[in-house]
Parts: C-alpha cells; sequence; structure tokens
C-alpha cells in the first residue's frame, strides 16, 4: 500500500512555515505498514491542486492533503475538490453545531465565512475536527482514497489519529509491522555500522535494520513484516538482542525517546539532583533539564559562566588555573562542575567549556572543541569531544554529548542501566 501527502500553501514554499506535519504524517503511516512515497507541497491555486491530485492518484493508492481549509478566501481546497470529484456542496449539520458552540463559548462573532466551514463535497465523509473549526474530507472513489486536513498540527494530528487511522484500517488489507527502536550514543555511523554488519548481513528479507542519526544521536529502528504478531514479535527478538548487546556502553535506551529526557526520568525516580555550569552552550544544556515535568524535584539550578570574570566570580575558579590551562580545558571543566555542585548543594554537578566558533579558535583549539565533566564529590569524570556544524548545531550536539558523559557516569556509580536488558 503507498501513499503520497500533498501540502498546501504559499507559506510553505517561501520558507515562512516549517511543514512538520509530513514528517509526522510518514512516521504514522511507516507504523500502518503503508510506505509513504512522495510529498509535494504547491502553492493555493486550483489548477496546481488538481494537477497534483491527478498525478498523485496515478501512481498510489492514498493522497493525504494538508493546508487549505481556513475560512479566508485564499483557502479554496473545499471547492477545488468538489470540482475535482464532479460533485456539489451540502452544509454538515453536525459541524454547523460544533462551530455555532466554540464561537459561543470563545465569545466571538459567527460571520458567514465562519458559517461557511461547515460546508463540504457531496460527495466526502466528514472528519470531524475535534480541536478547531475546519472539518477534514474523505473521499473514495474508483479504489483510491483522498484524505484532506488542516493545515494546523494539532488539528491534523487530531483528525487523522482520531479518525482516519481507524478508516484506513477498515478500508485497505495493511499488512502487520512491528517496529522495535533503541537509542544509541558517543557513537559515528559509520562505525557502529560496521559494528552491527555482522548482524545485518543475518537478517531475513522481511525485517531490516535502519539508521536514524541526528546530532551526535543514532536510533536504530529494527522493522518486521508479517502475519502473525506473537510469531513476528519472536522471530525479530534475538536479533533486537544482538543489536542491543553489539552497541555496548554506547546503548543508552531501549526506546525512542530524547537522551536527555530519558535521564531526567531517571534522576526524578531516583531523587538524585543535579546541577549544571555551562560556558559555551549558553543555558542550553540546563533548558534540556527543566523542560522535563517533575525537574524541580531534583534540578537545584544552573549558573551561565561564559566569561573568565564570571567563572572566578561566580564559582570561584582560580585566575592562576585559567591563566595556566585556559577556560577550554579539562582542569577548567572539572573545577567548574565539582563548583557547581558545592554552590547548589548537590549530589551531581555537571560543567560545559569550549569553543562554539567561529570565532576564539586556535591552533591547538579548533572551533567545536568542548570539555565536558559530571562530578559527584567523589568521583570526575571529564571528556573531550571535537564536534562540527555552525554555532546552534554546536550547542545541540553538547545537549547529547553531555547526555553520553551522563549516561557514562550513571552506569559506573549507581543503579543505572536496566534500559539494556531485552525483555
Amino acid at each position: 500500500m503507498k501513499a503520497e501527502i500533498i501540502t498546501i500553501g504559499d507559506e510553505l514554499l517561501i520558507g515562512q512555515t516549517i511543514d512538520t506535519n509530513s514528517a509526522w504524517l510518514g512516521g504514522e503511516l511507516s507504523t500502518l505498514g503503508i510506505e509513504l512515497c512522495r510529498k509535494t507541497a504547491i502553492k493555493d491555486g486550483k489548477q496546481e491542486i488538481i494537477d497534483a491530485l491527478t498525478e498523485s492518484h496515478a501512481r498510489v493508492d492514498i493522497v493525504i492533503i494538508t493546508g487549505g481549509l481556513g475560512p479566508t478566501k485564499d483557502d479554496i481546497t473545499k471547492k477545488t475538490l468538489a470540482e475535482y470529484f464532479n460533485c456539489g456542496m451540502r452544509r454538515d449539520e453536525e459541524v454547523l453545531a460544533h462551530l455555532t458552540q466554540l464561537f459561543a463559548n470563545r465569545g466571538r462573532e459567527m460571520l458567514d465565512s465562519n458559517t461557511e466551514q461547515a460546508d463540504l463535497p457531496e460527495l466526502c465523509h466528514t472528519l470531524f475536527n475535534n480541536y478547531g473549526t475546519a472539518p477534514g474530507m474523505w473521499f473514495h472513489a474508483e479504489g483510491k482514497v483522498t484524505i484532506s486536513m488542516p493545515g494546523v498540527p494539532n488539528e491534523m494530528k487530531g483528525i487523522f489519529t482520531e479518525m482516519c487511522i481507524p478508516k484506513l484500517k477498515e478500508t485497505f488489507p495493511l499488512p502487520l509491522i512491528i517496529h522495535k527502536t533503541m537509542v544509541v550514543l558517543g557513537i559515528p555511523e559509520s562505525l557502529l555500522s560496521r559494528k552491527l554488519a555482522f548482524i545485518e548481513d543475518a537478517l531475513p528479507a522481511h525485517i531490516k535494520l535502519a539508521y536514524l542519526p541526528s546530532y551526535n544521536v543514532i536510533r536504530l529502528r529494527l522493522t518486521g513484516y508479517g502475519e502473525a504478531k506473537a510469531d513476528l514479535e519472536s522471530e525479530m527478538h534475538p536479533y533486537y538482542t544482538s543489536v542491543a548487546e553489539a552497541c555496548g556502553n554506547h546503548l543508552l535506551a531501549l526506546k525512542d525517546t530524547n537522551p536527555m529526557n530519558y535521564l531526567m526520568e531517571w534522576f526524578i525516580k531516583s531523587g538524585i539532583s543535579i546541577a549544571a555550569a555551562e560556558s559555551c552552550t549558553g543555558g542550553m544544556i540546563s533548558q534540556s533539564i527543566v523542560r522535563n515535568a517533575g525537574a524541580s524535584a531534583v534540578y537545584n539550578g544552573s549558573i551561565n559562566t561564559y566569561s573568565n570574570a564570571s567563572k572566578i566570580q561566580e564559582l570561584g575558579l582560580s585566575a592562576e588555573l585559567l591563566e595556566a590551562h585556559g577556560a577550554v580545558s579539562e582542569e577548567c571543566a572539572q573545577e567548574m562542575a565539582a563548583a557547581v555542585r558545592g554552590k547548589f548543594g548537590t549530589d551531581i554537578g555537571i560543567s560545559s567549556t569550549g569553543i562554539a566558533g567561529p570565532s576564539g579558535a586556535t591552533d591547538t583549539k579548533k572551533a567545536g572543541t568542548i570539555y565536558l565533566a559530571i562530578s559527584n564529590g567523589t568521583d570526575t569524570m571529564v571528556k573531550k569531544f571535537h564536534l562540527f556544524g555552525n554555532r546552534v548545531q554546536f550547542m545541540e550536539r553538547s545537549v547529547n554529548a553531555m547526555a553520553f558523559l551522563i549516561h557514562l557516569f550513571l552506569s559506573k556509580h549507581y543503579p543505572f542501566g536496566p534500559q539494556k536488558k531485552v525483555n
């Protein structure tokens, strides 16, 4: 079963809005066993919509459209779909009642343009929108399904999850597909691929291993296709176990998760407190910590000592240490981690100091050089990384590099790592 996505909106073409809908839909379709073959972005134009639909219907069974369903004059998708499917319009009374109640609750006047959002092509099945004003549409003609949904991400996700997935399962004989994901840190994709080559060579044709790298993190996804769920899971298990074991101490989690979120789950559950001292990362590591609900129970605070003067004044580092080794050094990172732990009275202190670039680099310390440290008072672990990318990318990679260092430290000193037991 194959599908294509058509995204509608001038704002997508000029870069004013980033298309996150297609990425999310791709993941959902994959879980259903539907292969996403292509996505096309087009302007809000009748002929562009008709041409894109005609071309997509010639290639695939399912076409998903997002965007162009608002109450303004430039949103022409509904009328264009009615013309494409050669039908008139009807008023959906359930949608109208929903709109009337929604505007009453908001204390807003309901204009004619809002009322007209309840008008839909006669041949479509209404995809009710519990999260906004524009309903979606489902067309099933000549064995092809066309789905049209709003471009607002939370509305699109709600409609697709609640309405489209059940209808797709009813309409098409979808294959059984199982995804099993794990998260790996601190190893280049090429080196990891070499470590796992013997497992990949042994995989049967209906089980595949995918590498999904991003900013020093690699998600390994084992995907199996079959007919009986229990049989397929049983067949996949030894391969999944072998992959996990081959990753060694680079394996963080046996699920698809954000590395720092996963670590913070452990900190919160264990009650181990933590504080951070940051220099080159400018608070981004701290931000990755506090975005987790419940972080206040274990995260006492952070300090951003971007200059040497602030390192001396706020953390108590000695001018002699900075003069002898420099701010970007193992010694400085180690002292920062120990100092912030003492300053905030936590079990663990972490620190970052480096050169985000492009300025500040020297012959011996290139842009992208960073020292990360973690200390619990009795032991301090420091690791030097050579990262790449622009300043923002450098900081993103630094967050995940810190996650790797924390993972190594916890595995050494705490009862951390039950995630490596493959169930």
